[in-house]
């Protein structure tokens, strides 16, 4: 059987774990508590797990990829096992350097397929949800939607 160890290099060697799925895992490939224990002691000695690198690495992908808010980035950095005070940190610390309302724009761009309105109520509401579902601030939502909407009212 392969060492704990080795079992969690290769893990790594794949993707960026944060230490919470690395344990996870090797618990699942049936290692005991103390050949896992002793090997993430190892892998975080030879910086192997970064749990702060994983956060960081994910809250990039999820805004400049996915274009997602910044709930919705601690959300996931949260559930990857990261403690919640790193993830607020590293979550603010991106975000400083975004700004927001692109992101949002962006987001409901990529949503309205090249139109610059919002059609009906339907919409207006339909398109709310979805923002707040991808971790934009509802205020910030509101604004936006309101503005899109507002401008069409007045072209009628």
């Amino acid at each position: 059987m392969a060492s704990a160890y080795l079992d969690g290099l290769r893990m790594l060697g794949r993707r960026e774990l944060s230490e919470a799925q690395v344990r996870q895992r090797l618990q699942r490939r049936q290692h005991t508590p103390e050949e896992i224990e002793a090997a993430v002691e190892r892998l975080r000695g030879e910086r192997a797990i970064d749990d702060r690198r994983v956060a960081e690495a994910i809250a990039r992908t999820q805004t400049a990829v996915k274009r997602r808010g910044k709930l919705r980035v601690r959300r996931q950095i949260e559930h990857a096992g990261i403690s919640p005070a790193l993830a607020r940190r590293v979550t603010d610390e991106i975000f400083e350097a975004l700004d927001p309302e692109a992101l949002i724009g962006a987001a409901l761009a990529k949503r309205l397929r090249g139109r610059e309105v919002v059609a009906d109520d339907a919409e207006f509401n339909r398109l709310f949800r979805y923002l707040i579902g991808q971790g934009f601030e509802p205020e910030r939502v509101l604004a936006l939607l309101r503005n899109r909407k507002r401008d069409k009212d007045h072209e009628d």
